[in-house]
């Protein structure tokens, strides 16, 4: 027998959290056929002397479900490795939707993905789908490079069942139940179960909350019921009313795995995810089945005043967000209105240290100020750092940008978190806030930062973490591991390079809208059910090829 494709050299670490081994793959119709030793010939021979070969990585927290439909390759995941990838988070799917609520829910998508109205609409164009199981049938027939699944979003199924009045008001008991015949209906075509979210950051069109935030506690348990008669995973983004009790009594009730977003490091001081933790534990010493996710490295947002995302969450800036851009501007001008923020975000305020892990990083009107640092550039001035940026922001008619360190920045404690038994490693977000963040990066950045740098996890136990272990926990079949007869997807990389080249924004969405993006480093190939889909740090497919990627159905094998 020859082999379609054989690696040959490399150290292999099959993502089980077994010891290293050296050794060839043989790879035919998809398939590793041949590990540790692969004496046949092959069509194509990659050489890996002195690389570390594993599992493709599974990323359980991205927000491709838009994007995956013009950009089959979902970049820039698979540059880091990625051969995985799940949608639906945090309950931003974009089905099941009704034709006239096409304008609503990308209006949602516009605010929490960062992405403009016009790139979603020209790039999902006449959408060819309503339903869940018809929008699974469209990510089967457009094909994608890397392996997908999707789980059913509660703010698209909300306003499928009650219009507009999603984002106002709680749904009756008649809606609830249609929602749990809706979600039941998606998991048996293959949906990997449910999102949801009742974060206060979570803001759509108008600074309304997107619709799952009006939902109760109960409408979500009660939805949530169909992962016991069909099953799946829920994943959860926490929020007012939405926390560990709940998370608790559905997978109690239901017998499935939760997952929640986010256990973050520093998010209110040094020390403030203890509490987190301390809950996580205790759902774990009594047998349940909920799973924290945690992020690898700093979040940051590049933000502009146009649309201050990170902010909206405060009532403060209710008002802001349905206004136009010249109202905005007016609030920023007033003073009033400016002391109240410094209550909430100055220096002695709730997140005022963040000004000092601020820059300043697109400023037109004076691009010598690109790069400063605002609590010094404030500091020099004799101003506070919040009537700089609002003037700043007023001069440039809002049309500048500021790269803001919010939450995450202890990498002692993210060190802490990553060790802990309860988490997995999530949060990539790749796909969302486009315009303002790319941490798509996240296990070139988990690789070279906490296995190459710090040294704080052997090189098996970090494969396992970005393999095999966030697969089983969201009950993806057959993916995360190196075996023989299992799927091909592999990653070949340089342990003493490996990482990213931090961000770099570029205009290549639809309508020439702008996102940010990163380059890996270290990575040599990317394999895909036997398909080498990157190599030397260029794709070895195109978009309007054969993709390899499959829609991996729950259920389905």
């Amino acid at each position: 027998m020859s082999y379609d494709l054989k690696i040959t050299g490399g150290t292999i670490v099959d993502g089980t959290g077994a010891t290293r081994f050296s050794g060839d793959l043989g790879i035919k119709d998809q398939k590793i056929v041949a590990m540790g030793n692969a004496p046949a010939e092959a069509d194509k021979t990659i050489d890996a002397t002195g690389r570390i070969v594993t599992p493709g990585f599974v990323d359980i927290h991205t927000h491709y479900d838009a994007q995956v439909l013009w950009d089959p390759l979902v970049s820039c995941s698979p540059w880091h490795g990625v051969t995985t990838i799940v949608m639906g988070n945090c309950g931003f799917s974009v089905a099941p939707t009704r034709p006239e609520h096409r304008d609503l829910i990308m209006r949602t998508l516009e605010n929490v993905e960062g992405m403009s109205v016009e790139a979603l609409r020209s790039g999902l164009g006449d959408w060819g789908f309503e339903t869940f199981p018809e929008y699974l049938d469209a990510l089967d027939s457009n094909g994608c490079a890397v392996n997908m699944a999707a789980m059913i979003g509660h703010t698209a199924l909300r306003m499928y069942v009650m219009g507009e009045e999603a984002t106002e008001r709680e749904a009756t008991e008649a809606e609830i139940a249609l929602q749990r015949q809706l979600v039941t209906e998606a998991l048996e075509a293959g949906a990997l179960g449910f999102a949801t979210s009742r974060a206060n950051t979570h803001v759509g069109y108008e600074g309304r909350p997107v619709p799952s935030r009006l939902a109760t506690p109960e409408e979500i348990i009660e939805i949530a019921q169909a992962l016991g008669d069909v099953g799946g995973i829920m994943q959860a983004t926490q929020g007012r009313g939405l926390s560990h009790e709940q998370f608790a009594q559905v997978a109690e009730t239901t017998g499935a795995n939760v997952s929640w977003t986010a256990l973050l490091a520093s998010a209110v001081g040094p020390g403030s995810h203890l509490k987190d933790v301390e809950q996580a534990h205790q759902l774990a010493d009594r047998g349940i089945a909920v799973y924290p996710q945690v992020a690898v490295q700093p979040v940051q947002f590049e933000m502009s005043w146009k649309a201050p995302f990170i902010y909206e969450g405060m009532r403060l800036f209710q008002p802001v967000a349905k206004s136009d851009h010249d109202g905005r501007k007016t609030y920023y001008a007033d003073q009033e209105w400016r002391e109240k923020f410094k209550e909430k975000a100055g220096n002695g305020g709730k997140v005022g240290d963040r000004w000092s892990r601020t820059e300043i990083t697109w400023f037109p009107p004076d691009p010598s100020l690109e790069g400063r640092n605002v609590q010094q550039l404030a500091d020099e001035r004799g101003e506070d750092p919040i009537d700089l940026m609002l003037d700043m922001a007023l001069d440039a008619d809002l049309d500048m940008r500021i790269l803001q360190d919010v939450l995450n920045h202890d990498r002692d404690e993210i060190d802490e978190l990553l060790h802990d038994p309860t988490t997995v490693i999530g949060l990539s977000d790749a796909g969302a806030h486009a315009s303002q963040l790319c941490d798509a990066k996240y296990s070139t950045e988990f690789l070279s930062t906490f296995v190459r740098e710090r040294q704080s996890f052997e090189i098996e136990e970090a494969v396992h973490m970005l393999t095999q272990r966030p697969a089983q926990i969201f009950g993806i079949e057959d993916r995360g591991t190196l075996s023989e007869g299992g799927w091909a997807d592999v990653v070949i990389f340089d342990m003493e390079q490996v990482g990213h080249d931090g961000k770099r924004r570029v205009h290549d969405l639809p309508a020439g809208a702008d996102r940010l993006i990163s380059d890996a480093k270290g990575i040599d190939a990317v394999v895909v059910n036997g398909t080498v889909i990157r190599h030397d740090g260029e794709d070895t497919v195109s978009p309007d090829s054969t993709l390899p990627g499959k829609l991996l159905r729950q259920g389905k094998g």
